[in-house]
């Protein structure tokens, strides 16, 4: 989801960027700090859930059945647990993500 950073109604000094909005019943979250090279799994791997990732520092390269999705430092991306994925830092420098694990609403 690509947005702009605006200052909400009644707040000042305070700039926001929607990231995401209804993506079903979250199971759990988690903050991860991946070092340049790292991230992961080896082999790509599936599930029953979707991961709502979201990049708060560096730059995180998804793997998703084939394709390669960048995402950058302020956004986010939701991968389907459906399809083969991993994912992996591709910056030169420690990249900081956040993953929401989510129940498939399809």
């Amino acid at each position: 989801m690509e947005s702009e950073f605006v200052t909400p109604p009644n707040h000042i000094g305070f700039k926001a960027k929607k990231l995401f909005g209804k993506q079903g019943e979250i199971i759990d979250g988690a903050i991860a700090y991946i070092a340049k090279g790292g991230g992961g799994p080896i082999e790509l791997h599936t599930h029953s859930h979707d991961h709502l990732f979201t990049v708060v520092k560096g730059q995180a390269k998804i793997l998703l059945g084939g394709e390669e999705i960048v995402v950058r430092e302020n956004q986010s991306y939701l991968v389907n647990g459906n399809i083969p994925h991993s994912v992996w830092n591709d910056s030169d420098e420690e990249t900081i993500m956040i993953g929401i694990s989510v129940k498939h609403e399809h």
